[in-house]
Protein backbone atom coordinates (compact mmCIF):
# COMPACT_ATOMS: atom_id res chain seq x y z
CA UNK A 1 0.00 0.00 0.00
CA UNK A 2 2.85 2.11 -0.09
CA UNK A 3 3.61 3.76 3.30
CA UNK A 4 -0.28 4.19 4.15
CA UNK A 5 -0.61 2.65 7.44
CA UNK A 6 -3.29 0.58 7.96
CA UNK A 7 -5.27 1.16 11.26
CA UNK A 8 -7.34 -1.88 11.01
CA UNK A 9 -9.49 -3.81 8.67
CA UNK A 10 -13.01 -4.02 8.17
CA UNK A 11 -13.54 -7.63 6.71
CA UNK A 12 -11.14 -8.43 3.54
CA UNK A 13 -10.75 -4.56 3.48
CA UNK A 14 -7.98 -2.37 4.80
CA UNK A 15 -9.00 0.94 5.51
CA UNK A 16 -5.80 3.50 5.45
CA UNK A 17 -5.40 6.05 8.08
CA UNK A 18 -7.20 9.38 7.82
CA UNK A 19 -4.91 12.68 6.54
CA UNK A 20 -7.10 15.34 8.38
CA UNK A 21 -3.95 16.25 10.30
CA UNK A 22 -2.88 18.46 7.28
CA UNK A 23 -6.09 20.27 7.39
CA UNK A 24 -5.91 20.75 11.41
CA UNK A 25 -2.59 22.70 11.13
CA UNK A 26 -4.47 25.20 8.75
CA UNK A 27 -7.67 25.67 10.18
CA UNK A 28 -7.44 28.77 13.25
CA UNK A 29 -7.68 27.61 16.80
CA UNK A 30 -9.73 30.15 18.12
CA UNK A 31 -13.21 31.55 18.09
CA UNK A 32 -11.78 34.59 17.33
CA UNK A 33 -9.60 33.66 14.46
CA UNK A 34 -12.79 31.64 13.11
CA UNK A 35 -14.76 34.49 13.25
CA UNK A 36 -12.41 36.61 11.42
CA UNK A 37 -10.55 35.03 8.73
CA UNK A 38 -13.63 34.66 6.85
CA UNK A 39 -15.02 38.01 7.10
CA UNK A 40 -11.23 39.17 6.04
CA UNK A 41 -11.20 36.96 3.02
CA UNK A 42 -14.99 38.42 1.67
CA UNK A 43 -13.47 41.97 2.37
CA UNK A 44 -10.22 40.56 0.08
CA UNK A 45 -12.59 39.26 -2.58
CA UNK A 46 -15.03 42.40 -2.61
CA UNK A 47 -11.79 44.62 -3.33
CA UNK A 48 -10.16 42.57 -5.94
CA UNK A 49 -13.33 42.94 -7.91
CA UNK A 50 -13.91 46.61 -7.23
CA UNK A 51 -10.30 46.90 -8.42
CA UNK A 52 -11.38 45.22 -11.66
CA UNK A 53 -14.34 47.23 -12.31
CA UNK A 54 -12.16 50.29 -11.60
CA UNK A 55 -9.54 48.82 -13.91
CA UNK A 56 -12.03 47.98 -16.78
CA UNK A 57 -13.75 51.72 -16.12
CA UNK A 58 -10.69 53.36 -16.59
CA UNK A 59 -9.87 51.86 -19.92
CA UNK A 60 -12.88 52.85 -21.33
CA UNK A 61 -12.88 56.57 -20.24
CA UNK A 62 -9.08 56.35 -21.14
CA UNK A 63 -10.85 58.30 -24.24
CA UNK A 64 -13.87 60.33 -23.08
CA UNK A 65 -15.34 61.19 -26.81
CA UNK A 66 -15.19 57.37 -27.45
CA UNK A 67 -16.77 56.09 -24.16
CA UNK A 68 -19.95 58.79 -25.34
CA UNK A 69 -19.97 56.91 -28.58
CA UNK A 70 -20.02 53.53 -26.64
CA UNK A 71 -22.53 54.58 -24.13
CA UNK A 72 -24.92 56.35 -26.57
CA UNK A 73 -24.75 56.52 -30.20
CA UNK A 74 -24.14 59.98 -32.00
CA UNK A 75 -26.21 58.74 -35.34
CA UNK A 76 -28.71 56.61 -35.91
CA UNK A 77 -29.07 54.64 -39.29
CA UNK A 78 -32.86 55.15 -40.62
CA UNK A 79 -32.73 52.50 -43.61
CA UNK A 80 -32.21 52.59 -47.11
CA UNK A 81 -32.96 55.89 -48.86
CA UNK A 82 -34.80 54.59 -52.28
CA UNK A 83 -36.88 52.59 -49.89
CA UNK A 84 -37.68 55.52 -47.47
CA UNK A 85 -38.46 58.04 -49.83
CA UNK A 86 -41.19 55.97 -51.42
CA UNK A 87 -42.53 54.98 -48.00
CA UNK A 88 -42.59 58.66 -47.20
CA UNK A 89 -44.19 59.47 -50.50
CA UNK A 90 -47.08 56.68 -49.56
CA UNK A 91 -47.63 57.31 -45.98
CA UNK A 92 -45.96 60.79 -44.88
CA UNK A 93 -42.98 61.75 -43.20
CA UNK A 94 -41.58 59.43 -40.20
CA UNK A 95 -41.71 60.03 -36.61
CA UNK A 96 -39.03 59.12 -33.99
CA UNK A 97 -39.96 59.77 -31.05
CA UNK A 98 -37.43 60.05 -28.08
CA UNK A 99 -34.24 60.41 -29.93
CA UNK A 100 -33.28 64.00 -28.38
CA UNK A 101 -32.97 65.70 -25.16
CA UNK A 102 -31.51 64.96 -21.51
CA UNK A 103 -34.39 62.19 -21.14
CA UNK A 104 -34.90 61.04 -24.74
CA UNK A 105 -38.08 63.78 -24.44
CA UNK A 106 -38.01 65.29 -28.07
CA UNK A 107 -38.80 63.57 -31.58
CA UNK A 108 -37.83 63.90 -34.96
CA UNK A 109 -39.41 64.39 -37.93
CA UNK A 110 -38.11 63.33 -41.28
CA UNK A 111 -39.33 63.96 -44.57
CA UNK A 112 -38.33 63.58 -48.20
CA UNK A 113 -39.92 65.85 -51.29
CA UNK A 114 -39.76 65.47 -54.55
CA UNK A 115 -38.84 62.48 -57.39
CA UNK A 116 -34.96 62.09 -56.63
CA UNK A 117 -34.28 59.83 -53.93
CA UNK A 118 -31.09 61.06 -52.32
CA UNK A 119 -32.45 64.76 -52.86
CA UNK A 120 -34.81 66.95 -50.82
CA UNK A 121 -34.42 65.68 -47.35
CA UNK A 122 -35.21 67.82 -44.48
CA UNK A 123 -35.29 66.72 -40.50
CA UNK A 124 -37.88 69.06 -38.06
CA UNK A 125 -38.65 68.45 -34.01
CA UNK A 126 -42.02 66.75 -33.78
CA UNK A 127 -43.49 70.58 -32.18
CA UNK A 128 -44.34 73.40 -33.89
CA UNK A 129 -41.71 76.19 -34.27
CA UNK A 130 -43.76 79.03 -32.76
CA UNK A 131 -44.16 76.81 -29.23
CA UNK A 132 -41.87 74.97 -26.86
CA UNK A 133 -41.36 71.41 -27.10
CA UNK A 134 -44.00 71.29 -24.13
CA UNK A 135 -46.18 71.21 -27.51
CA UNK A 136 -45.69 68.14 -28.79
CA UNK A 137 -47.75 66.95 -32.62
CA UNK A 138 -49.34 64.09 -33.45
CA UNK A 139 -49.31 62.75 -37.09
CA UNK A 140 -52.83 62.66 -39.40
CA UNK A 141 -52.34 59.31 -40.32
CA UNK A 142 -50.90 58.90 -43.94
CA UNK A 143 -50.62 62.25 -44.49
CA UNK A 144 -47.74 65.23 -44.02
CA UNK A 145 -49.86 66.97 -41.73
CA UNK A 146 -49.74 67.33 -37.66
CA UNK A 147 -51.95 68.40 -35.29
CA UNK A 148 -50.38 70.39 -32.33
CA UNK A 149 -51.54 70.78 -28.40
CA UNK A 150 -53.84 73.33 -29.19
CA UNK A 151 -55.54 71.70 -32.46
CA UNK A 152 -54.04 73.31 -35.29
CA UNK A 153 -52.97 71.64 -38.18
CA UNK A 154 -49.84 71.89 -39.76
CA UNK A 155 -47.29 71.32 -41.74
CA UNK A 156 -43.76 70.22 -41.91
CA UNK A 157 -42.57 73.54 -42.40
CA UNK A 158 -44.39 74.44 -39.49
CA UNK A 159 -42.37 72.44 -37.43
CA UNK A 160 -39.41 73.89 -35.23
CA UNK A 161 -35.77 73.09 -36.92
CA UNK A 162 -33.44 71.47 -34.64
CA UNK A 163 -30.07 73.22 -34.28
CA UNK A 164 -27.46 71.01 -34.86
CA UNK A 165 -29.36 67.68 -36.32
CA UNK A 166 -28.53 66.84 -39.61
CA UNK A 167 -29.16 63.80 -42.30
CA UNK A 168 -26.67 62.17 -43.92
CA UNK A 169 -27.94 61.22 -47.29
CA UNK A 170 -26.38 58.45 -49.64
CA UNK A 171 -27.55 54.50 -49.84
CA UNK A 172 -28.89 55.01 -46.42
CA UNK A 173 -30.62 57.64 -44.53
CA UNK A 174 -28.79 58.42 -41.10
CA UNK A 175 -29.96 61.00 -38.31
CA UNK A 176 -26.51 62.39 -37.13
CA UNK A 177 -26.80 63.87 -33.40
CA UNK A 178 -23.25 64.95 -32.92
CA UNK A 179 -23.85 68.63 -33.96
CA UNK A 180 -26.43 68.63 -31.70
CA UNK A 181 -24.16 67.27 -28.44
CA UNK A 182 -21.21 70.00 -29.42
CA UNK A 183 -24.39 72.50 -29.70
CA UNK A 184 -25.24 71.32 -26.43
CA UNK A 185 -21.80 71.82 -24.81
CA UNK A 186 -21.60 75.52 -26.25
CA UNK A 187 -20.14 75.02 -29.78
CA UNK A 188 -22.78 76.72 -32.44
CA UNK A 189 -22.63 73.94 -35.33
CA UNK A 190 -25.63 74.60 -38.33
CA UNK A 191 -27.99 72.35 -39.93
CA UNK A 192 -27.77 72.12 -43.77
CA UNK A 193 -31.32 70.09 -43.34
CA UNK A 194 -33.85 72.92 -45.40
Amino acid sequence: MGGARTVGCVGEVAVPEQTGGVLERLRPTTPLGRAVIPVLGGILFFALLGLATWGIASVLSGNPDQVEQRLAASTFEVGRTPYLADLIADDGPLLFQGLVGDGADRSIVIDHQGDVPKKGWRVRYAFPADRTDACKVTQVRGTDRFTDCEGRTLGVDDLAKPPGVQLIVGDLVTIDLRGLREETAGTAVTTTAP
